[in-house]
């Protein structure tokens, strides 16, 4: 582990903030750092999902933030498309050191704070190292597996002690924080398991585990709102409650989640999560990210039904009307509806005019939603993969400047807030249509980061 004792680089961060000689207590927190490769001009510090401050980077691609009365806890940083996470405490002078190239294997913290910080970065560069390893673990007998993992367990312990006997001064809430993010991990792959190994192995059944597979939960906390953004903790509780759904009778599944599935994890959600804030959270993101793994327009009403009566966020409740209302307004089997779309240049177009007997990938978009890179790297994918197809991008509400680098500027477009193409995107989100070169709706709903994707582009490539 990497433990950084490090007040110098702080120190000049700071000339002409602040003194850092000894007569000089220290009463406000100071957050900064040098970013290499900036990917914007601001660094934005969020603790759950309230924006603590917004620091600006200057010419030398430095920033530096004072925060007064800041509280202890887990904080996080964003810079353009990425974050991370930071552990703040009053008085603290954490700065920070990473390259955009290499986000989270070059980031470095020191200053006062430091040790705590870089420690937990190491368990989260650890947990994607572990990757391969428990590839290969997953392939074992439950019994042998579950010896692996006891294990790691024990070493992790050993890591959390050393560190503590080393650091007496750290707070009880910081080391119940560090403890989760040394063990959480390995609790995740453990609840994971019995479904790896069974897509593993490539079986059609569930493993038998031993009756101590599971005697970790008992020191599980369900519902640790402060935590609910933290990896390392919201992975093992999105773990439990599926291999907990999956005990009800419910065989391995691969590309997508039936709706009995789905309707009864999100019972098994309401069951298990007792805060609302987390619980409404989670049956979010439960329906949403089933509904984009089918990619399809054709629902089972059921499982929205459930959400709907089980969600106490008014919000979300009428987010999932509009999607329902959507789904009816773009069905199979009928002609595409024809709308007004412009291009980068502000120049109008027809929808008709663009298809032109084309088979046709239309992928609505929002910044909201998803990341311009992520649309640049899955379209520029597809459409390497399926020449046949043209892939137009149009982002919903857009104007002439909201250009995806490396993509295609001629296969860019934008819609504005007047136009027809709203009455079936009221919900804003992502969403895109299939389309046969007679324009004919072929997928009403379908999803770029769906597996099902795939087949579906195949299809409509033949015809």
């Amino acid at each position: 582990m990497k433990y950084f004792i490090t007040s110098l680089s702080f120190c000049v961060l700071l000339t002409g903030f602040a003194s850092c000689s000894k007569s000089v207590k220290r009463t406000a927190t100071y957050f900064g750092g040098k970013i290499f490769n900036p990917k914007s001009n601001h660094v934005i510090l969020h603790s759950m999902d309230k924006v603590i401050d917004t620091f600006f980077i200057d010419s030398e691609n430095k920033f530096i933030g004072k925060l007064e009365d800041v509280k202890e806890g887990l904080y996080y940083f964003v810079h353009g498309y990425e974050n991370q996470f930071v552990y703040l405490k009053p008085k603290d002078s954490l700065t920070l050191s990473l390259n955009t190239w290499n986000f989270d294997e070059s980031l470095v913290f020191s200053g006062y704070g430091a040790e705590r910080n870089n420690i937990l970065l190491d368990c989260f560069l650890q947990f994607e190292k572990d990757e391969r390893i428990f590839y290969q673990y997953n392939a074992l007998k439950p019994e042998l597996f579950q010896q692996k993992v006891d294990s790691i367990i024990r070493h992790k312990l050993e890591t959390f002690e050393d560190y503590i006997s080393q650091h007496p001064e750290e707070t009880a809430a910081y080391k119940e924080l560090l403890k989760t993010a040394l063990t959480y991990p390995v609790y995740t792959r453990i609840e994971n398991y019995p479904n790896s190994h069974a897509k593993r192995m490539r079986l059609s059944h569930f493993p038998k585990t031993p009756a101590t597979f599971y005697d970790f939960r008992k020191e599980i906390d369900l519902n640790k709102d402060i935590w609910m953004y933290y990896p390392p903790y919201s992975k093992y509780i999105s773990s439990f409650l599926y291999n907990k759904t999956y005990t009800k009778g419910y065989q391995p599944m691969q590309n997508y989640f039936s709706s009995s599935f789905t309707t009864d994890l999100l019972k098994t959600i309401d069951s298990q999560i007792e805060s609302k804030r987390f619980k409404n959270a989670y049956l979010k993101q439960t329906l949403f990210s089933h509904f984009n793994k089918k990619s399809t327009s054709e629902i089972d009403s059921n499982e929205f039904e459930v959400f709907l009566k089980l969600s106490s966020n008014e919000q979300d409740k009428a987010l999932v009307k509009k999607l329902l209302n959507d789904n009816t307004q773009i069905t199979a089997h009928n002609q595409m509806a024809n709308f007004k779309l412009y291009d980068l240049s502000n120049t109008s177009r027809s929808l008709n005019q663009l298809l032109k007997r084309n088979s046709t990938l239309l992928f609505f978009w929002s910044p909201k939603n998803v990341s311009r890179p992520y649309v640049q790297s899955r379209i520029n994918y597809l459409s390497n993969h399926y020449p046949q197809i043209q892939f137009l991008t149009i982002q919903i509400d857009g104007d002439t400047v909201e250009r995806i680098e490396k993509l295609d500027i001629k296969k860019q477009y934008f819609i504005k807030k007047d136009s027809e193409a709203n009455s079936f995107l009221t919900s804003k989100m992502t969403r895109s249509i299939l389309i046969n070169k007679k324009g004919i709706v072929t997928n009403g709903y379908a999803s770029i980061s769906s597996r099902n994707i795939y087949r579906q582009l195949e299809q409509l490539q033949q015809k």
